[in-house]
């Protein structure tokens, strides 16, 4: 019972966390930068999913569609929606309100037949 116990010097605790932040922040910064921009914008995101959705099915957005888009989200958001079906002209939005990211986008071909589940409001915009 006599045996000896060495203890090594640590680096403060505060180095090891400030390492490991700063490596979080560069990977999460720039995701966190465009939330941030948005929230103080007020503006629709999109999620990556749609992102890649809309490339795949050649879906772009003018200005002034993103403008209906927008002032659908503020509709559906001041009547208490929280996940919302959004229509615009031949095109389909899922949208979660609360985080103002679209989820997912479909064009006229891919609404043919398709069932819209987990949302709880819908508009025509």
């Amino acid at each position: 019972m006599s045996e000896r116990l060495t203890i090594l010097p640590q680096p403060p605790l505060t180095q090891t966390l400030n390492k490991a932040s700063r490596a979080t922040a560069k990977t999460s910064a720039g995701s966190f930068d465009q939330a941030l921009a948005r929230q103080m914008d007020n503006k629709v995101g999109f999620s990556r999913h749609a992102q890649d959705r809309m490339a795949s099915r050649g879906i772009n957005f003018s200005d002034r569609d993103l403008q209906r888009l927008n002032g659908a989200v503020d509709q559906v958001q001041a009547k208490g929606g929280r996940d919302s079906l959004v229509l615009m002209d031949n095109t389909a939005l899922v949208v979660s309100v609360k985080n103002r990211q679209v989820v997912t986008v479909m064009d006229q071909a891919q609404l043919k037949d398709n069932v819209f589940t987990n949302i709880d409001s819908a508009i025509i915009a």
